[in-house]
């Protein structure tokens, strides 16, 4: 197989459908259309069901891929539009590109692949039937990337779908009953199978009962990131990682927070990619920091009551996007990062998985 290189780059977004970035992107050849993969973006809707700047984002996005590079390349690109940019959070998106590359194998290269599942039932949401279509595809994006080891693989990002009122009405018209009636609910359980199906193909658990999805938060994934929308009926996984036959100076590292204000062991992990361990990265070498947040279940911060909770007027998600943001906008220097709330099973109950993403020093990609 002949070698890859990765390339990732941060675009700043005016509006969910401001694709002028990208666009100027493609126009002075930063970035080469037909290679993108993959797009990660932060939109300023509420991420909850009736989200629709996800869906927007992605329709804007993949007109811009159609346009410059054909409708198949548009078509089998993963765009996962993650709403929610409360507090300082800035809306941003994160293109990853992969192309051929002359260059000498380099180990610890950035490697990244891709799958996707076949359209999900209803009824199968929440439930061992989605675990089970999460690892398959985890384990094909492994292979796309060239990643045999599960401890090369550094984060995992899996778009994944949520009930609606027609898919609930549709699959009782079959006979068949979903695990919840409750839309907003269905993005929890989603994310919660979804991400055991990350952890199920890494090897951090065996097996989860049907009923602990969801609700029993002592299993979870070290490296899972689940953003669940309406947009699709899928799932989209992108693994990120070191594989084999990959070039280029982009690296990945990833930490585990404990919960909101944990931020050591990103500073570790920063350190461990040659970034300054207190203080402000230098911008040009920290590429992209994607993150987990999510409220603890128990209402207690490090033994302080908290009201994420019990707060009717915002979802639970949206304080710990902001919260999670403003402890690590403080590490790297700006807040232009992608945290998606929502982590059940995604790092320890309270907590989360986090990638960074740079260059070697004295490098350039």
């Amino acid at each position: 197989m002949p070698r890859r290189r990765a390339f990732v780059h941060r675009i700043s977004t005016g509006a969910p459908d401001d694709a002028s970035g990208l666009e100027r992107a493609f126009a002075d050849g930063r970035i080469d259309a037909g290679s993108v993969v993959a797009i990660l973006g932060k939109t300023e809707g509420n991420g909850l069901v009736n989200d629709w700047t996800r869906a927007l984002a992605a329709r804007a996005l993949r007109d811009a891929l159609a346009r410059h590079a054909g409708p198949e390349v548009a078509d089998e690109a993963c765009l996962v539009m993650s709403g929610g940019t409360e507090g300082g959070l800035a809306p941003h998106v994160t293109v990853f590109e992969v192309r051929p590359d002359d260059g000498p194998e380099r180990a610890g290269a950035l490697a990244i692949g891709r799958a996707r599942t076949a359209d999900l039932p209803p009824e199968h949401l929440g439930r061992q039937a989605q675990v089970r279509a999460v690892a398959g595809a985890v384990e094909a994006a492994m292979r796309d990337a060239g990643i045999p080891d599960p401890d090369d693989v550094h984060f995992v990002q899996v778009k994944c779908p949520l009930l609606t009122g027609e898919r609930i009405a549709e699959a009782r018209g079959r006979g068949q009953h979903c695990a919840t009636s409750d839309t907003l609910k269905s993005m929890g359980l989603s994310r919660a199978a979804a991400s055991l199906g990350v952890a199920a193909a890494l090897g951090e658990v065996e097996h989860v009962p049907e009923a602990a999805i969801g609700r029993d938060f002592a299993a979870f994934s070290t490296r899972a990131s689940a953003s669940a929308g309406v947009e699709l009926a899928g799932h989209e996984v992108v693994v990120m990682g070191r594989g084999r036959g990959w070039s280029g100076p982009l690296r990945i590292d990833h930490a585990v927070m404990a919960d909101g204000l944990d931020v050591e062991p990103v500073r570790a992990a920063l350190a461990r990619l040659g970034l300054p361990a207190a203080g402000r990265p230098a911008p040009a070498r920290l590429v992209a920091l994607l993150a987990k947040a999510e409220a603890p279940s128990g209402g207690r911060l490090r033994g302080f009551r908290h009201t994420m909770l019990t707060d009717s007027d915002l979802s639970a998600t949206r304080h710990a996007r902001a919260f999670a943001a403003g402890a690590l906008g403080s590490l790297v220097g700006h807040a232009e990062i992608y945290v998606s709330g929502g982590a059940e099973h995604q790092g320890p109950d309270g907590g989360g998985p986090v990638a960074v993403i740079a260059e070697e020093a004295g490098e350039r990609a």
